[in-house]
């Protein structure tokens, strides 16, 4: 593996020129050259090239790229980078003695691209700053530091309940339709009037799909933070397979920069699944499910580049939020178990609260962050242990309830709380809230303020409150947001102030209906 970026070549134009040995001749150069064998699925098998490496580029004689993977006595397994069918039995191949390289740098953000770094956004090309390898080996334990800065992704149930940190590896797992895609990109969305910069990796999934993303991050003025790397299911396989990799290269200079990074591999199931077509085409032995038996490898080397470093290695961080998708909610299946394992995490989204129309629809009781706290700012504190025992018990007693239909005053009283602590968890999409928001209405829901108020009315008047409080305790905003603890004393002029909004809104209401 090599790491100098310097020896990276750049992909595409200066290919002509690539790996030419030259002799005291000037117009002589020498070459190993070799033969395809046969061409199929997306991978080659090519004899000769004797003193071929693995992962090594090799091209072939219309100019397309392959990666040299399976290295057998008589022949070599290529994995095509581009299309199969402009290859046929009998074309030369010859190695380039190069690894493959992505481009990197500043000039990337805000532009749609594909596996190998090249422009799929009509925006003219890409003057890159460097080429990084797409395999680099991930940062010595030593060079990394503890995950403490919080990295808020406007989502309550997430911020509050399963704090995500800068360099943690968060995973988003659930069925088809549940909303994880959903969760990313309000995430992107949320960091645009922060220093983070958003890579979204799109591997599988249709062209369609990406589209429509790109222009919701667009809309949403959230591109021109974001690098958007497409590996849509109508490419060759291969390039679905090197995606992420790709896609975590990017991300990398700008950690070594010393800027955060927040990555999303949207999805990873796609991904094993490209890789165990290219494992049985090339004829590794099958293991669990016929995935090959390094399924787990593939996954782990990718994920442990995302960490936060240390100052004297670029003190920068790579939040990584992987996506899985499940099959009939089996959480236990190989691929998720697998994922689960890697990260420090996972935010699970129940098919049944998204039915019921509870969006985001995150099973607080199957996720977990295992950051925690420590990654957390410390307003959240206050209300979070409160928040989470009242949340939990609700859910027990809602379930019990459907058994009962004599309910004590007090299990009455918790369910009561409970439904208005999932109302005010509820959000659309793209509305995201700012931290003083959030703790304004959990502080609210803990300590009782909506509990005579309709179901109905609530989120009407949780809007009126997001609207109105950072006005009214702007001091406080300015505490939460340099990270200092609150006392009680902020606690109760939270609490007050927001009292004092649901009265003014009740008299204007009434008020509103006398005339």
């Amino acid at each position: 593996m090599i790491d100098d970026h310097s020896t990276i070549p750049v992909i595409g134009a200066a290919f002509d020129n690539i790996n030419r040995a030259w002799t005291a001749d000037p117009d002589i150069f020498i070459r190993e050259t070799g033969k395809v064998i046969s061409v199929g699925e997306g991978i080659a098998r090519v004899e000769g090239l004797p003193n071929v490496v693995t992962d090594e580029l090799v091209k072939f004689a219309n100019g397309s790229l392959g990666l040299a993977y399976n290295l057998d006595p008589d022949e070599v397994g290529v994995i095509l980078l581009g299309e199969e069918n402009l290859i046929e039995a009998g074309d030369e191949v010859f190695r380039t003695e190069r690894v493959l390289g992505v481009p990197v740098g500043d000039a990337l953000l805000g532009r749609v691209v594909d596996a190998l770094g090249r422009p799929l956004d009509e925006k003219g090309t890409l003057r890159a700053v460097s080429y990084y390898p797409v395999e680099r080996p991930a940062p010595p334990i030593m060079n990394r530091v503890s995950v403490s800065v919080p990295l808020q992704t406007g989502i309550v149930t997430i911020d509050a309940l399963l704090p995500i940190g800068r360099g943690q590896r968060e995973l988003i797992l659930g069925d088809r339709q549940t909303g994880k895609t959903a969760i990313a990109v309000d995430s992107i969305v949320n960091q645009k009037d922060t220093d983070v910069i958003c890579i979204y990796c799109a591997i599988g999934k249709q062209r369609a799909e990406i589209n429509r993303l790109v222009s919701d991050l667009q809309k949403q003025e959230a591109m021109e933070h974001t690098i958007v790397m497409s590996a849509s299911s109508s490419i060759p396989v291969g390039l679905q397979y090197t995606a992420p990799y790709a896609a975590t290269s990017m991300g990398e200079y700008f950690m070594e920069q010393g800027r955060d990074v927040l990555i999303i591999y949207d999805d990873l199931t796609w991904h094993a699944r490209a890789y165990r077509e290219l494992a049985l085409l090339l004829r590794r032995p099958p293991g669990r499910e016929a995935y090959p038996g390094d399924i787990f490898y593939i996954h782990a080397r990718l994920l442990e580049r995302c960490t936060r470093l240390r100052e004297e290695y670029g003190g920068g961080s790579m939040t990584a939020l992987p996506i899985i998708e499940t099959q009939a909610q089996d959480m236990s299946a190989f691929i998720p178990t697998n994922l689960i394992s890697i990260t420090d995490g996972q935010i699970y989204l129940s098919p049944t609260l998204f039915r019921k129309d509870v969006l985001p629809a995150i099973d607080v009781g199957k996720s977990v962050s295992r950051v925690g706290g420590a990654a957390q700012l410390p307003a959240y504190r206050m209300v979070t242990d409160e928040l989470r025992l009242d949340y939990a018990q609700f859910e027990e007693l809602e379930a019990f309830s459907r058994f009962s239909s004599r309910l004590d005053e007090d299990t009455r009283r918790q369910i009561e709380r409970g439904k208005r602590i999932r109302e005010i968890l509820k959000q659309d999409q793209f509305d995201t809230m700012p931290v003083i928001q959030q703790v304004a209405l959990l502080v609210a829901v803990t300590q009782g303020v909506f509990d005579d108020m309709e179901l109905p009315e609530v989120k009407k008047a949780a809007r009126k409150i997001r609207m109105n409080i950072a006005a009214r305790l702007d001091e406080v905003a300015d505490k939460i947001t340099r990270g200092e603890p609150l006392n009680s004393i902020d606690r109760r002029n939270m609490e007050e102030s927001v009292k004092t909004l649901l009265e003014d809104l009740s008299q204007n209401s009434e008020q509103e209906e006398g005339v």
